[in-house]
């Protein structure tokens, strides 16, 4: 075979199988998120969050993520951690709020944000983050699997980690609707037709198990609601007074159908905009 050919059959045999992926500079940015096809970390200059202080109506989740995440960023033991519940009230908002937090202290803490559907490449991504300096907040936001979705086997790399282990320097944090991440009628209807109920649906019910901390987040009173609302006028400045900020805001959450912090939210970027208030 000429050495031409044989140019040709390596350069192929490269492009099917690229070399590794080099380790991003993670001093670039305090927070990245993972792509594929091709594989990379983009550092990301400005993170769409609010401020801790903000978050109201959910203190005994926050102060049990806020104490794990300290124990991790300082190199102690820390575990995964499910934020399920809710639509609307705050779970991502709270791990990016603890990230911002915590990262004034522990300027080496990162937070890494994956997608579920590029969980199959999480072996790639560990592999990156491993030989860090820097310490890993991986964020999997509004995390579900579905029928014959095989998605959740990749999650087990992280949660076990396989032979090698978790790196000991990346902790997951998975936001879902749903406490087992998959929806009931699909648990329900494996169990009613398998040949052994419980083992058919062990395997993926078990791996919200896998998590160390549950946080639950559920829908909030009028209180609450109003208290959100508040809290964002005094944080940005916005005067309007009580009677007028409570009938306009239940006249609000009463054309939604629901209250939630995302409700309240959009409620007052309304307000803001009436008031000419930049956010």
């Amino acid at each position: 075979m000429s050495e031409v050919a044989l140019n040709r059959i390596a350069a192929a045999l490269e492009r099917m199988s690229p070399a590794p992926l080099a380790a991003p500079d993670f001093d670039a940015a305090s927070a990245f998120v993972w792509h594929t096809e091709p594989d990379r970390l983009s550092p990301v200059a400005e993170v769409s969050r609010v401020d801790l202080d903000l978050l109201v109506g959910i203190d005994r989740a926050r102060d049990t993520l806020l104490a794990n995440t300290r124990q991790f960023a300082a190199g102690l033991g820390a575990n995964n951690a499910l934020l399920w519940g809710a639509r609307g009230m705050g779970k991502s908002s709270l791990v990016k709020a603890i990230h911002a937090h915590v990262q004034t202290s522990h300027p080496a803490l990162r937070i890494v944000e994956l997608q579920r559907e590029d969980l199959p490449s999480v072996g790639r991504l560990l592999g990156l983050l491993r030989n860090a300096q820097q310490r890993f907040i991986l964020f999997c936001d509004d995390l579900s699997f579905g029928h014959d979705d095989a998605h959740y086997k990749s999650l087990k790399a992280v949660l076990d980690g396989g032979i090698e282990g978790r790196p000991e320097n990346v902790v997951l944090y998975a936001t879902s609707n749903r406490r087992h991440l998959m929806p009931r009628d699909m648990i329900e209807n494996e169990r009613g037709s398998a040949i052994n109920p419980s083992e058919a649906v062990e395997e993926k019910v078990s791996l919200s198990d896998r998590f160390g901390l549950w946080l639950g987040f559920h829908p909030c009173d009028q209180a609450q609601y109003l208290a959100m609302i508040r809290g964002y006028c005094d944080a940005h400045g916005v005067e309007i007074d009580e009677a007028t900020l409570q009938a306009e805001a239940i006249e609000w959450q009463a054309t939604r159908g629901a209250r939630s912090g995302r409700v309240a939210w959009q409620y007052f970027v309304d307000l803001a905009g009436r008031h000419g208030v930049t956010l």
